[in-house]
This record gives structure tokens, sequence and C-alpha cells, in this order.
């Protein structure tokens, strides 16, 4: 699959003038853009279509947008940005829980938008895209922690030699954690990695964004926070691996 058709976006949203601003802007940014006015056509989409961007609204109707992204989750990792006009924290939360990579408040802005779905693609330029589970090549270099596996440029993640299905924001946070092994990495360099800035301005909200992240990916490796067998916390800063006690 080429670049070019992998330039493909899904936009779930019931506002017809919402849903054409966000054509434009995608459009804009050279995606081809598909739009669906409530959940099960999107998750349709998306089965059909394998988007790497979707934008979701939470205020659909029917299905809400939190749940429409946990089963999205179960069959994609498309990259999904929430929309919402409430601008509570809770929703923010709800939705990176949910399985969310970003989420913004309507009205958003969309130099805004543009900068955060360039900065998406900058960081697939440097990862590759993600894969279905293959085959390793024998040439391919694999990052190893005791019983982790991950493979940067084929983004596999395997856990005792079972695959661990992550969003790109999970997956590229720990690829960041096990490159640089037992040195910290903060909560502002995890947030500016996963931005693809590295001039980006980090927000209390961002770091809480990055804790909640760090939560679904600890729970999807069966971690601990107390008792820690791949990630630690290092409190007030950030995070690190643990000692690998099989090397």
């Amino acid at each position: 699959m080429n670049a070019a058709s992998e330039r493909r976006a899904v936009i779930i949203e019931d506002d017809p003038e919402i849903a054409d601003l966000l054509a434009l802007v995608l459009s804009q940014a050279g995606f081809q853009t598909l739009v669906a006015g409530d959940g099960p056509t999107g998750l349709a989409m998306i089965r059909q279509s394998e988007p790497m961007l979707t934008t979701l609204d939470i205020n659909l109707p029917g299905m809400d947008g939190f749940e429409v992204v946990r089963l999205i989750r179960s069959f994609s990792s498309t990259y999904v940005i929430m929309l919402s006009a409430r601008r509570d924290e809770i929703d923010t939360l709800t939705g990176l829980n949910a399985g969310a990579d970003d989420y913004m408040a309507k009205p958003f802005r969309p130099r805004e938008l543009r900068a955060r779905v360039d900065a998406m693609i900058r960081r697939l330029a440097l990862t590759g895209p993600a894969e279905p589970h293959r085959e390793e090549p024998v040439s391919e270099p694999w990052l190893a922690h005791g019983g982790l596996r991950l493979n940067p440029s084929m983004r596999l993640v395997e856990l005792d030699s079972h695959p661990v299905n992550l969003t790109r924001t999970e997956f590229d946070m720990l690829c960041a954690l096990m490159s640089a092994r037992r040195r910290v990495v903060s909560k502002d360099e995890l947030s500016s990695f996963v931005r693809g800035e590295s001039d980006h301005f980090v927000l209390d909200a961002d770091r809480r964004s990055i804790e909640t992240h760090m939560a679904n990916l600890r729970r999807k490796l069966g971690d601990s926070a107390s008792r820690p067998r791949f990630i630690e916390t290092v409190r007030g800063i950030g995070y690190r691996l643990t000692v690998d006690k099989h090397s």
C-alpha cells in the first residue's frame, strides 16, 4: 500500500456544517475523506476503508462517541481525534480512556486541527504505519525487555509471545520508553513526542493525557504501577523501564 492510498480519513459527525469544515481541512492535508452522520455508519466505513485518521464527535445520535471509540478499538488502530462542544476535563479523560488518541473542544480552530494532523503524519513518517501481525523477518531489529518485545518499523508488540494491540499513541509511548531503556523519560518529553513537535508547549492537560494513556498502556500489558514488571513511575518527573531481570 503506497503513501497516497493510506491518506484516508473517516469523519463521524452529525452536524453537516462541521463535517464540511473537517472535510475541507483534511482534504487540504492530502486526505480522501468519508463522512458518516452516526456511529454505526462510521464503524462500517472504518472497517471497509481502513483509514489512517478518524475524527469522532462525542454527541452523536443513538450511540455516543465514547461507545463508538470503544468499538473502533476492537478492530482498528486508526488515529482517533474526538471532538466535543463540552470542555469538561472528565470528557477528555473518558475519551482517552475509551481509546482516543487526541481530543479537541468545539468550536475548534482549523489551523489547530491541521497542526495536530500534520504532527500525526510526521510521527508516522518516522515510525512507519501500523501493520497486522506477521512473521518476523530475520533482519528486523526488536527492542526487548523481559517478556516484552517491540518492533519499531513493523509497529508490532508481543508480550510473552502473544501479540498486543495498542493505539498509535500507546505504541509510540512504549517505543520511546523501550528505546530510552533505564533513562527517565519525562511526561513533557512524551507529550512532545506523541505530538511530533520538539517545541510543543506542554500544558497540565497534556501531562494528564499522558497519565491516562500510560494507565491504558499498563492495563494492556497487565502491568501494575505499584509493583511494575515493565514501567516504573518516577514521581514528579515521568517514567522509565524497570530493571530487566532477564538481561
